[in-house]
């Protein structure tokens, strides 16, 4: 990265980090899809225990990995003040984190992952598949926390397009492990869907070898040196990563998790208001990977400009990110409002699921719309390493405001099923507006702390 004077090259240098992220966005969900709709073709029930175990991993997984994102703040901060040298160090620290966070998990996951599946009112058979997809997937679990922590540092280097091309290669990797292991193929034995499992384990450690090999060997990644000196285990500098990672993988957390407890109560109605609902939700989260980039990548370059002491640029890269984010959002939001029967028929033939799932996506405009100004202020307030109060207004909007008022609306007016939708879009702007508040707050506190100083 580069320090820039006109708004010209700010918006050159904002695009140049922001496309790579958001194609490596949706490429990480597109593995997830290729796992689930590969499974179905197998059969209905390696459908539902893909489906299951998914929606358990990726609350925890999207958490977790939000922790180790604390390396993006912290290396573009040390870039941007010339503090290179600590670089390394830091890195690594971050390497070792990530495999105690994932040995953490496993470990947890071996208590807790019979109570929860025995719990739940699904088929012996389902169950079982799910369970042994997750237990497939946690041998890939180590080398995939390592690759956050890896990506983390290429993209605080604002390298973005290199995570981009080492996501768009696991594309295709896992899904020809998808069709041999799922469908047993060249020899191998029909999984089913567990074979997803195995895919996207294999998959974590192929792309987590070619990420060590572009860190260790390609320039300017390698001028650091990362894994030159394998210094042991340092606490302070892990307490350091937990201080900022903590927050921004419960914040993180708090917002996916949510969509997960909605699917759970709307296990309350019929087959066919779930089914539309879970199409809506499916959409609404490949939209939402537009304003997450935007997020991602105001992390690095307001980092970046902080760590410099360039305030006015920290808050002009902020707010430009936003009104971008906006402007997207207008206009899917017009495509939502004019095609929404036409998204609706990519999910299902059925003629009532199409109008169920229509209904949802009009509520999806205004969801977006929120989406669009919260998720980019948090990402500008990770730049500045401010997180606590985010998260802490996080929880509040999410779970104290948008569920309960969801759950009131839906059981107790007319609204039905769509008031949980309204209720996550009250939360959402609640968030929107709180974070807004903050994110003035602290560019405010900045500037006058550079003025005294």
């Amino acid at each position: 990265m580069r320090e820039t004077h006109t708004i010209k090259e700010k918006i050159s240098q904002l695009s140049i980090i922001l496309i790579p992220i958001l194609v490596t966005q949706l490429g990480m969900f597109a593995m997830n899809f290729f796992d689930t709709i590969m499974s179905g073709k197998y059969s209905p029930a390696d459908l539902a225990g893909v489906a299951i175990g998914s929606s358990l991993w990726v609350p925890v997984f999207t958490g977790l990995s939000g922790i180790l994102l604390a390396v993006t703040p912290i290396v573009a901060q040390l870039i941007g003040g010339g503090k290179k040298g600590d670089v390394p160090h830091t890195v690594l620290q971050g390497v070792y984190a990530a495999i105690a966070l994932s040995l953490m998990v496993m470990v947890m996951g071996g208590f807790i992952l019979n109570p929860v599946l025995n719990g739940m009112n699904i088929d012996d058979e389902v169950r079982m598949i799910a369970k042994q997809y997750l237990i497939a997937l946690s041998f890939g679990m180590i080398p995939l926390f390592i690759y956050n922590v890896l990506r983390s540092f290429i993209d605080a280097l604002g390298m973005t397009r290199t995570t981009m091309f080492i996501t768009l290669l696991s594309l295709p990797i896992n899904v020809i492990f998808n069709y041999l292991l799922i469908f047993g193929k060249l020899g191998f034995p029909p999984l089913g869907g567990v074979g997803a499992g195995v895919a996207s384990a294999i998959t974590y450690w192929l792309i987590t070898l070619i990420a060590f090999w572009v860190v260790h060997t390609k320039i300017p990644f390698s001028q650091y040196d990362v894994f030159g000196t394998m210094h042991k285990p340092d606490i302070s500098k892990w307490k350091e990563l937990f201080v900022i990672g903590v927050p921004i993988g419960l914040s993180i957390f708090f917002e996916v998790s949510i969509f997960s407890a909605v699917t759970l109560l709307m296990s309350n109605y019929d087959t066919f208001v779930i089914a539309a609902h879970q199409a809506a939700i499916n959409f609404a989260s490949f939209l939402y990977m537009i304003p997450l980039s935007i997020s991602m990548a105001l992390t690095i370059v307001v980092g970046f400009e902080v760590g410099a002491n360039r305030l006015r640029d920290a808050k002009v890269y902020s707010w430009m990110g936003v009104g971008f984010a906006l402007l997207l959002a207008g206009i899917y939001g017009v495509i939502l409002l004019v095609f929404r029967s036409e998204i609706a028929f990519l999910y299902s033939d059925d003629a009532y699921v199409l109008e169920l799932t229509a209904h949802f996506l009009l509520y999806a405009v205004f969801f977006q719309l929120s989406d669009a100004i919260q998720a980019p202020v948090q990402g500008a307030l990770r730049g500045y390493k401010d997180v606590n109060i985010t998260f802490m207004m996080a929880l509040i909007s999410y779970w104290v405001i948008g569920l309960p008022l969801g759950y009131f609306l839906a059981n107790y007016t007319d609204f039905g099923p769509y008031g949980y939708w309204l209720g996550l879009t009250s939360g959402l702007t609640a968030g929107a507006i709180t974070l807004s508040g903050r994110l003035l707050f602290i560019q405010k506190k900045y500037r006058k702390q550079y003025e005294n100083f």
